[in-house]
């Protein structure tokens, strides 16, 4: 093996001006915790032992000259005493990258101390041309042992970048990722997403959760949203680019959530503060507010947090209370059968006329568990509606034109002049 090895390389540097690194590349899964700059000198100094003797003198020229080429020190003294001078040649593969990896790292240090971080993780671009004249040595010699430049560079990079500022190098989901742009010259800083779960109480009508897309909307009495009121800390406190918003379902504009509030999920994308104070947090959107919404039981979660909310919305059980106003009295006698009639009762229901606009049309089975209904004066009634998530309650009041069946309108042959509605439980879903 130690034969083919010097031959190859033997014809490589013959051919080629390689630096230590490159050379010692070409047949980096060789050998055993070697560094491809130690391997490649290696190599060298055994094609020097055969090309040159004290008792012999120089044996083989070319490879002298051409190891000296490739800045080789002990070569280039061994020429100097035949006084055979040599230009040192640019490495034919990195162009002399690999010797200003120190430079790169104290660039990727600066670029990244106002980060808050304890692992990370490198990754580069490497130019087209320098991955062609790589690959073309491999096949020139038929090297099937070599690195990529990419992973040495990587590699090296990280091992440097940890050893000077301690920070952890990590391959799964690491805090930071560094990209260095060797074609472009640059690094660029990405920084892990922060998960922060909670549950939100909306206490105005006329609020929207996420900002509002449809212009002069009636029913938009604010001029911001929940989504809003509830990231505009967080970014600010995570010094974040941005964040996205993500709830188990939504409340109509016009409906409150109330009791133990909606859960939430916000992804702060970018952050340069990881440690950010939950309990401060808190305090800050509840007071930026104004009433119009709070946000309770903060904390740091996974990614998976996210699925896991928007999945289990779906099952979930809900209590809603609303107040409808029917267009004729209502007798206590039709509210006790309605009250049998849609226990435990699996409802048909098609996309809402109302939602049509921005949602598929499609029939949707959802269980309404149990209701309980109170008049409160000749033809207006308080409904408690405990049922499966993703039941739209309002058109399983009115009917919605015959689209949700059964329904209270159709039961009680009565029609519902309007609905005030609001949310007051949503099951624990994780």
């Amino acid at each position: 093996m130690t034969d083919r090895i010097v031959d190859k390389a033997y014809r490589v540097i013959k051919n080629h001006s390689l630096c230590d690194n490159c050379l010692g590349r070409l047949f980096g899964f060789t050998g055993y915790n070697l560094r491809n700059e130690e391997r490649g000198r290696s190599i060298k100094t055994v094609l020097l032992m055969d090309a040159y003797s004290t008792a012999d003198g120089i044996k083989d020229k070319d490879i002298t000259i051409a190891l000296a080429e490739t800045g080789f020190e002990p070569a280039i003294t061994i020429l100097a005493k035949y006084d055979v001078e040599i230009t040192i040649k640019e490495c034919e593969i990195c162009k002399g990258l690999l010797k200003e990896l120190n430079e790169i790292v104290d660039r990727i240090i600066d670029k990244t101390k106002d980060y808050e971080f304890r692992t990370f993780q490198v990754g580069c671009r490497v130019p087209s041309d320098m991955v062609a004249r790589e690959e073309k040595i491999w096949t020139l010699y038929d090297l099937r042992n070599a690195e990529s430049f990419k992973s040495e560079f990587t590699r090296e990079v990280g091992k440097r970048f940890s050893e000077k500022t301690g920070k952890e190098y990590s391959l799964h989901l690491p805090d930071l990722v560094i990209i260095v742009d060797l074609v472009k010259d640059a690094i660029e800083i990405s920084s892990k997403s922060l998960y922060i779960y909670g549950r939100y109480c909306k206490f105005a009508r006329g609020l929207p959760q996420n900002p509002w897309l449809y212009e002069h909307d009636e029913r938009i009495k604010y001029n911001t949203s929940i989504e809003e009121i509830i990231t505009a800390p967080l970014i600010e406190m995570a010094q974040a680019k941005g964040a996205k918003f993500h709830a188990a379902g939504r409340e109509d504009i016009d409906v409150r959530m109330l009791g133990n509030g909606r859960p939430f999920v916000v992804e702060v994308k970018d952050p340069k503060i990881r440690s950010i104070d939950l309990t401060r947090a808190e305090e800050e959107i509840n007071r930026n507010s104004q009433g119009l919404i709070s946000v309770h039981g903060l904390r740091f979660v996974d990614k998976s947090f996210v699925s896991k909310i928007k999945a289990l919305s779906e099952i979930s059980s809900k209590v809603y209370v609303a107040v409808a106003r029917f267009s004729k009295p209502v007798r206590n006698e039709e509210l006790s059968k309605l009250e049998e009639f849609f226990k435990e009762i699996v409802i048909i229901q098609r996309t809402p006329k109302r939602v049509l606009h921005r949602r598929t049309d499609r029939v949707r089975r959802k269980v309404v568990y149990e209701v309980k209904a109170r008049k409160l004066d000749g033809n207006k009634v308080e409904f408690r509606i405990k049922c499966q998530g993703g039941l739209y309650v309002k058109e399983l009041i009115h009917g919605d034109g015959g689209r949700t069946k059964p329904n209270f309108a159709e039961f009680l042959n009565n029609e519902v002049l309007d609905i005030t509605l609001d949310v007051v439980e949503i099951q624990e879903v994780v």
